[in-house]
């Protein structure tokens, strides 16, 4: 069981995901955590924009958990994400696509391999303001693959290509189930939804039967580079092979809006565009306005920011804005890295997207108002001195600061081997 908590880096004020995995009888032999303490080192020196960032882990013996810190996505996974914004351009899901490609060729180029073995839409996580998708969870993975028996398969049955289960496979068992996320992400259907048990699943994964959505995806072309992701592995496209596709080529008319669509989540309203009147960048954005507008199809709040120069060159960028997920404070560090704005303040656009949710929602409770009732602190030694084994207990001088219902405790082990100094203290709340 995988338990996530919204935590808060008190030294940098950066918000991050704390993820506690119950590891059931994975402790049995030194050989067993040597193991698992080899695959959290090669997790933590990976680094690809396209994969989730992680940052440090522990493993805590009394309660039997094993703990890690990644980035957070406020967006949540792409599969709730898809499953909110029904209406999503198949240009949308090219740019998802070549990202997570691009995550596997990076995985797939180590040596060995690394294979995430359960990728799924459900591990693959959101920023909309950004349009941007990771690969993540791959440290569920890790530690699924060590508590589990040697005859055990791991993954999701409706994701696992067929060789999975006779355990004599490769990094192509990953491009087989982003054939499968692709069904997910074009149709908003689960694949083989159809079947009401795992067992006729497997009979019609092993006879090479594709999945009733499959059929459902009206673009031919489309359906043609599911086709290659779901062949058997002898004939199976690599990740690299496939980010070479034709389909994935967005044309001249789509290519003027690809820059825009990475900076926001899927518009639901017609009437909503988004415009780009050629600003120009070498002039400094010195006038800015927020407005927002509340959508009656489902509520969703929408802001529009436009950007004007001196020289009369306007942008207007159009995102949704969750009041439940998103806050002023995100959404203003993102426009001022990926807009490039040099003149203006985060906490000043935050300000004003602020001042605009408060209008439209008047219950909205002010964004930097938190009761301190809802945070916890952790913090965890870090000794670049100290030799003793990573898998030796100790006990953290600032246990008494933890409480999570019981389920933290002060016995922790700090498995990082990088020197991860900025994370000595967070504060966390359930997500």
């Amino acid at each position: 069981m995988k338990t996530v908590y919204r935590a808060i880096d008190e030294l940098l004020g950066m918000e991050v995901a704390w993820s506690q995995i119950r590891l059931n009888d994975l402790l049995q032999s030194p050989e067993d955590i040597e193991r698992l303490y080899s695959e959290v080192h090669l997790l933590s020196t990976l680094n690809h924009p396209s994969i989730m960032k992680f940052y440090t882990s522990w493993i805590d013996i009394e309660k039997r958990t094993f703990n890690f810190i990644t980035e957070l996505f406020t967006s949540g996974t792409l599969r709730g994400y898809r499953n909110k914004y029904h209406r999503v351009n198949i240009r949308a899901v090219k740019i998802w696509a070549h990202q997570i490609l691009e995550g596997l060729v990076y995985l797939h180029e180590h040596d060995p391999p690394v294979i995430h073995r359960d990728l799924k839409c459900d591990n693959i996580f959101v920023n909309g303001h950004l349009g941007q998708v990771k690969i993540g969870d791959l440290g569920l993975a890790a530690i699924l693959r060590g508590s589990q028996r040697a005859h055990s398969v791991i993954g999701t049955p409706e994701f696992m290509a067929p060789e999975l289960y006779d355990e004599n496979y490769d990094e192509l068992v990953d491009v087989y189930s982003f054939g499968m996320c692709m069904l997910e992400m074009l149709t908003g259907e689960y694949p083989y939804s159809e079947c009401v048990n795992p067992a006729q699943i497997y009979k019609k994964v092993i006879s090479g039967k594709r999945p009733r959505a499959f059929y459902k995806v009206q673009d031919l072309d489309a359906q043609r580079f599911i086709r290659k992701c779901l062949e058997p592995a002898s004939n199976r496209s690599s990740a690299k092979e496939l980010m070479l596709d034709p389909f994935l080529v967005i044309d001249d008319a789509d290519s003027e809006s690809v820059t825009m669509m990475r900076l926001q989540k899927p518009i639901l309203n017609d009437k909503i565009a988004i415009e780009d009147l050629h600003l120009n960048e070498d002039v400094p954005r010195t006038n800015m306005t927020i407005t927002g507008k509340l959508n009656p199809e489902d509520d969703t709040i929408f802001l529009k920011v436009q950007i004007a120069d001196k020289e009369g060159g306007v942008r207007h960028v159009y995102f949704p804005f969750d009041t439940v997920t998103d806050t002023p404070t995100e959404v203003a560090n993102e426009m001022v890295k990926e807009l490039e704005i040099t003149d203006w303040k985060p906490c000043e656009i935050a300000n004003m997207i602020d001042g605009e949710i408060s209008g439209l929602v008047p219950q909205w409770k002010k964004w930097n108002q938190f009761e301190s009732s809802d945070y916890h602190v952790l913090s965890y030694k870090d000794d670049d001195n100290d030799r003793h084994n990573p898998f030796q207990g100790f006990s953290s001088s600032s246990s008494s600061q933890v409480s999570l219902s019981g389920l933290l405790s002060s016995q922790v082990i700090d498995t990082n081997t990088n020197d991860r100094r900025w994370l000595h203290g967070i504060i966390i709340y359930l997500i």
